[in-house]
């Protein structure tokens, strides 16, 4: 039986430098490759394929700078994180952002927060319960 390819998630997006940075620094993820219309991401047997999407307008932001949230996705991406206070920190300064502690929640030995990437992607980043 042949070996099977790793399992990838394909976010297109209008700005691949800026997106594929936050998910590089939110969960410290590993660069595989790059070129001029994607960058794959890798991290615990997982890579994330973000992808140009040519043609599309600019993200529209709030009066804050945050973008207007994609919330009607039937995905949500939920990667590993060391910490989630970290997380939230690097969220913020990478463009996007993490709810607030108050609204994380724990299952099956996790902690997860729910956010957003700069383009108001939805995510959400869980760190282990021990």
């Amino acid at each position: 039986m042949p070996r099977l390819p790793v399992p990838s998630v394909v976010l297109f997006v209008v700005d691949v430098p800026r997106v594929s940075a936050f998910y590089r620094e939110l969960a410290s993820m590993t660069l595989l490759h790059q070129d001029d219309a994607h960058v794959v991401l890798a991290t615990h047997g997982l890579e994330l394929v973000v992808h140009q999407l040519r043609g599309e307008p600019p993200v529209t932001t709030d009066t804050l700078g945050r973008p207007a949230l994609r919330e009607d996705s039937y995905w949500k991406l939920a990667l590993p994180v060391a910490s989630i206070a970290a997380a939230r920190t690097t969220a913020s300064l990478l463009g996007g952002g993490l709810k607030s502690p108050e609204q994380e929640w724990e299952a099956r030995g996790f902690r997860a927060c729910d956010g957003y990437d700069p383009e108001g992607n939805v995510i959400q980043v869980r760190e282990a319960v021990e």
